[in-house]
């Protein structure tokens, strides 16, 4: 037993011996209440408890009839100090705080009216009716009190009259249960008429989060009977989620630090919110969702609690931002990624399943094709973001960018930069799998910006770098022609006038054109004679031993020591020499002899 629990009974017990002392008369019955004990007189007792009474004529002697046990009274030892007061006439105050708890002891001890007049049933129940179901904020004490003694709470409906009075009271105070929506009958969507701003949080909802799980779902599904809205509940479950799931490491990837039973408790919080949340759009905002979905997979809640929830976000996965997708994935080993992106396909997949059932039954394309460009342009970036991890396989990178719908990317800069990222992350990778890494973006939606880093890349295969260089030359000169086309035929000069040079503007324009077409065709001659001399070295390679056999046997003139230098020769006569050494048709050359008039060499 604890130290508060001990010196709470001492002074208990110390209060009846002055009750008795007071009396001066001695006790003839000992009441034992779990640890405690009073020693009290059985007139005051057995005039207003039936139980009591009951107990001592059930007695079979009178040493039976002087100890009465008495373990489980609803609120144990403070709850029959109270109702032994009462007994004695001794006056104490009833409070919200303690109503439900003498309440309870009352109903337990059997204190009503056939065994004395105003008994403390009766007096509790005028002070209930009266004083404490009349306020909301009393209303909501009582029930959370009534918690603790939820078995007889219940029989005594006291409970259900609890429930019954918040939601009333609620309904009364809310904007939210003023008929403010209308039901369309072709989807079955609320849609909210007199609100254009978020739901404002009542000032009660603040309340309701000390109640436990099973007590605030009952008194929500009571308000909504009463005509609560139930797109109105939405600040109320972010209040007590925020509250109840408070500590949970969802953020980080890890060891769970958390006890069993404190998890059960949780995970059973967190399905019943989950259950609770309204079905309209926009009813809660994304960010939240996200938390409630990386809380599920932590506390590994059931299958249908993540589905629901993964299919809320796709709904709205337009007004998502990156951090709402990085969920961690906690797998708890080092061979997964960091993050879920199972998760986050699903929640894609889950969106385009809406998006075309929302093309089909909608003729406003405007918005649904905004939508669908936030889409790519979220999912591009989340791509990038977890490119970067070793461990995302090449089939989860490749899947999952191949759900990105092509209409949603205007350019392909974004599938650039996360394509870039992952070679950069897994530089191992063969030629075919970047190959394949690679064809996840059209090269020809690329800015000049981009085609400029990728006719640099190193890590794009020599293919890639082909087509961006090919398509960017292709759009150049369609660019010169369209403004050559597009020139307006100059206006017939007039006789008298004298006629005027032209325009220098479109000349310098195409001139500049030009000029950048040449410059990226110098790139790909760079990148042809960076090959080219890694060919030359592997062709030195192979012909270095058979120069060394051969400047062995053959004699080096001393007269060719004293010659000057010969000049230089240019990248064509090496490249046409290398060539001819390659000996490209198979012709086996003559074997020439020797001069007659070489001197004597030095062997």
């Amino acid at each position: 037993m604890s130290a508060k629990k001990k010196d709470l009974l001492s002074s208990a017990m110390k209060r009846t011996s002055e009750w008795i002392s007071s009396q001066e008369v001695s006790s003839d019955v000992t009441v034992h209440v779990g640890e405690a004990s009073f020693s009290l007189h059985k007139f005051p007792l057995l005039s207003k408890c039936g139980l009591i009474k009951k107990l001592v004529s059930e007695s079979k002697n009178d040493s039976d009839a002087n100890v009465i046990k008495i373990p489980d009274i609803p609120g144990g030892s403070e709850a029959f100090e109270l109702t032994a007061k009462f007994c004695y006439g001794i006056n104490f105050d009833m409070s919200t705080e303690n109503i439900a708890m003498l309440r309870c002891a009352a109903e337990f001890l059997e204190m009503t009216e056939e065994h004395s007049v105003e008994n403390l049933v009766a007096r509790a129940e005028a002070y209930l009716n009266e004083v404490a179901l009349k306020s909301l904020s009393s209303a909501i004490t009582v029930l959370h009190k009534s918690e603790e003694l939820l078995a007889v709470a219940e029989r005594v409906k006291l409970v259900s009259r609890c429930i019954d009075a918040i939601a009333y009271m609620t309904c009364q105070e809310s904007q939210f249960c003023s008929p403010s929506s209308k039901t369309n009958n072709s989807n079955n969507e609320v849609v909210v008429q007199h609100q254009s701003k978020q739901p404002v949080v009542d000032w009660w909802a603040e309340d309701l989060t000390v109640l436990r799980i099973d007590s605030f779902q009952r008194v929500l599904i009571a308000m909504m009977a009463r005509g609560f809205k139930q797109y109105g509940l939405g600040p109320v479950l972010m209040l007590y989620a925020q509250k109840s799931l408070r500590g949970l490491e969802i953020f980080g990837k890890g060891t769970k630090k958390i006890e069993p039973k404190q998890e059960h408790e949780k995970r059973v919080i967190l399905e019943t919110i989950v259950s609770l949340l309204p079905r309209e759009k926009n009813a809660m905002s994304v960010s939240f969702l996200s938390m409630l979905l990386r809380a599920a997979i932590y506390l590994e809640t059931t299958v249908a609690c993540r589905l629901d929830l993964e299919k809320r976000m796709g709904l709205q996965l337009p007004q998502a931002v990156l951090d709402d997708l990085l969920i961690p994935s906690h797998s708890f080993t080092g061979e997964h990624s960091l993050f879920d992106t199972d998760t986050v396909q699903r929640i894609l997949m889950n969106y385009l399943e809406i998006e075309v059932e929302g093309v089909r039954l909608s003729n406003n394309g405007v918005d649904l094709a905004s939508d669908l460009e936030r889409v790519g342009k979220l999912m591009e970036n989340y791509l990038a973001e977890i490119a970067s991890d070793r461990n995302v396989s090449m089939q989860k990178f490749i899947g999952l960018a191949e759900l990105i719908p092509e209409q949603s990317r205007v350019t392909e800069d974004g599938m650039y930069r996360a394509v870039d990222i992952y070679l950069k992350a897994h530089p191992n990778m063969s030629d075919v799998e970047r190959k394949k890494v690679c064809s996840l973006m059209d090269c020809q939606k690329l800015s000049r910006e981009a085609c400029a880093h990728a006719a640099q890349n190193d890590r794009l295969p020599v293919q890639t770098i082909v087509q961006v260089l090919y398509y960017e030359q292709q759009r150049l000169r369609g660019e010169v022609t369209n403004d050559s086309e597009s020139l307006p035929p100059p206006p017939p000069p007039p006789a008298a006038a004298p006629v005027l040079p032209p325009k220098l503007s479109s000349y310098n324009d195409e001139l500049s054109k030009l000029k950048r077409e040449n410059q990226d065709l110098k790139l790909e001659i760079l990148k042809m004679k960076m090959k080219l001399k890694e060919f030359e070295k592997q062709n030195e390679k192979k012909s270095s031993t058979t120069t060394m056999s051969s400047n062995h046997s053959s004699p080096i003139s001393t007269a060719s020591m004293d010659k000057p230098p010969l000049p230089r020769k240019s990248f064509m006569n090496s490249v046409s020499k290398k060539l001819g050494k390659l000996n490209p048709f198979g012709i086996t050359p003559a074997r020439t002899k020797p001069p007659k008039d070489r001197r004597h060499s030095i062997s």
